[in-house]
């Protein structure tokens, strides 16, 4: 490697992130070596972590893509250090729909900045917001934000792309930046511990890869197990 910028955006080696139940499609990964805050619904985000008086998910999403049931749904922010692996990665299985380029300034994102009441962040920086339509989550919105020292966003899918959760989405060029995962209402069941470290606005420590939690729509109507359902016998 020759340069900074080469080492931000190198690649990993094949199998140096497992997976978690990589065979089943109702349980959602991590998609970035981050430190993690997630949240059953945007207003908890409010409460717990983003101090912003100008913070929504429309904000965020753009009305474009921002439908009613991403208002009241559940989103998860993974924030990368200058440090981190500087791929994002898929974390659910499903069909690209969209692309939307929402221009804006490259504030820094690190906690601080967030806990800003002057400002949001997330709605005010260059981000790319893609819809993801999952069988198992229904629409997904993978938001990678700008950030300070970070002018590009590249994404490695195109609409129409069929992507497996884990799959490789793109990289963010030198410095820090954010993901945001944003999911409709009622669709996920997010780890107790994620919840739980957030609700003391404490970030968690993940890889590309980690449990984030299990799908709550396919299984809506029945009494059927989730995780449990993907045991593989002997």
């Amino acid at each position: 490697m020759q340069t900074f910028n080469e080492f931000f955006i190198r690649e990993l080696k094949p199998g140096a992130r497992p997976i978690t139940r990589i065979e089943c499609d109702d349980v959602a990964v991590s998609a970035a070596d981050s430190r993690l805050t997630a949240f059953k619904t945007a207003t908890d985000s409010m409460r717990f972590w983003i101090k912003g008086r100008k913070f929504s998910i429309q904000g965020l999403l753009g009305t474009e893509v921002c439908s009613n049931a991403f208002i009241n749904g559940s989103m998860v922010i993974f924030r990368l250090a200058p440090q981190d692996y500087h791929r994002f990665h898929v974390p659910v299985s499903g069909i690209i729909e969209k692309f939307l380029e929402i221009p804006g300034c490259l504030y820094t994102v690190n906690p601080i900045a967030v806990n800003s009441k002057y400002c949001n962040v997330f709605t005010e920086n260059k981000r790319v917001v893609a819809l993801i339509s999952a069988e198992e989550f229904g629409k997904v919105a993978f938001v990678a934000i700008g950030a300070t020292m970070v002018g590009s966003i590249t994404f490695s899918r195109k609409v129409g792309d069929y992507v497996k959760k884990g799959d490789e989405f793109g990289y963010f060029s030198f410095g820090g930046s954010t993901v945001i995962c944003v999911f409709e209402k009622d669709t996920i069941k997010i780890d107790d511990d994620l919840l739980e470290n957030s609700e003391r606005s404490l970030e968690t420590l993940v890889s590309v890869g980690m449990k984030l939690g299990i799908s709550t729509k396919k299984y809506a109507d029945t009494e059927l197990p989730k995780v449990e359902s993907c045991v593989i016998g002997a």
